[in-house]
């Protein structure tokens, strides 16, 4: 794991003794937090100390839902879902730059994210877990996965668009939880929120993608723009509509394969949580170094204000 140049010193002691306040402002000077962005089938998160729901609100709209936060393995945690309870919200309708500024605004510099999968390769089966080290964005609204523009330009580093130190921790504890891993492969992301046509989901495997989703690309991007280290938890659902000796890929039987997703990824979220280092410190904390290409003294007074939980450090 490759460290940042500053050394890393542990401030942050007394995590497990935070107190819940109302105030959203103090919960942004805490000490760093972690954040879960539950998918299919992950709504919420038992087990919390210190429960407590609440609404953010953020320059660009509405989060997906309510936030709950509390004390979750010893750690401050927020939990989002990122359909919202109850699956109300599709992937083309979700506001990942509301979701990842409120997560930001809250001092969370670690994301989990739990995200349902087709399988692109024959050896993936349902119910495993791929941690993927790569994205393709096939995507189409990529002014809205980008927390610059009104006059601010940023350019992050996205080449290794995961967090290792993250990924590495959700491997370790995947194996040990008794999960089914595959270490690595490339998360194709499509528009949705149909299914794929049998000639794209061909197309995509002889591209040498290896899973399939809707969602997770686009939190990824602005992840690293927030200067938060994320990695993924691919649940596997179905094979696509690739493999014709399967059943089409329906709604339906992404279904029956979820509650034990959904159970799996409980599993490892609270064996990782404990291991993550209490102070960011890891190359993604630092992303936006040498990435903001416009003069700060240029900067319109409105965008710093709204971007301010992501360029504090830079005021």
């Amino acid at each position: 794991m490759r460290r940042s140049r500053r050394a890393c010193s542990f401030f942050f002691r007394q995590l497990a003794t935070l107190q819940t306040r109302p105030s959203i402002r103090f919960m942004a000077s805490q000490a760093p937090c972690i954040g879960i962005i539950g998918g299919s089938g992950l709504y919420d998160l038992e087990g919390f100390e210190q429960r407590e729901e609440i609404a953010v609100e953020t320059p660009f709209g509405a989060p997906s839902d309510r936030l709950v936060t509390g004390i979750y393995a010893g750690r401050r945690v927020y939990f989002l879902p990122r359909h919202g309870k109850g699956h109300r919200i599709l992937p083309t309708e979700l506001n990942h730059r509301a979701n990842i500024w409120a997560l930001r605004s809250l001092n969370v510099r670690w994301i989990i994210t739990v995200t349902a999968v087709g399988s692109l390769k024959a050896e993936y089966q349902p119910r495993d877990i791929v941690l993927p080290d790569q994205f393709f964005d096939r995507t189409s609204r990529r002014e809205h996965h980008t927390f610059f523009g009104r006059g601010i330009v940023g350019h992050v580093a996205f080449a290794d668009p995961v967090s290792q130190g993250l990924r590495q921790l959700l491997k370790e504890e995947s194996i040990a939880a008794g999960g089914r891993v595959h270490d690595g492969g490339t998360y194709v992301n499509m528009d949705g929120p149909a299914f794929s046509t049998r000639a794209e989901s061909n197309a995509n495997r002889q591209l040498g993608f290896d899973v399939i989703g809707m969602t997770n690309l686009p939190e990824a991007k602005l992840a690293r723009e927030a200067e938060i280290a994320l990695a993924t938890l691919a649940m596997i659902t179905d094979y696509d509509c690739w493999k014709t000796d399967e059943k089409h890929v329906t709604a339906e039987a992404v279904m029956a394969h979820v509650s034990a997703n959904a159970a799996m990824a409980k599993a490892v979220i609270a064996r990782v949580i404990p291991r993550i280092p209490l102070e960011p410190c890891w190359p993604e904390h630092r992303a936006l170094d040498g990435a903001l290409m416009t003069s700060r003294q240029l900067w319109p007074e409105e965008t710093v204000a709204s971007l301010k939980p992501i360029l504090e450090r830079f005021l």
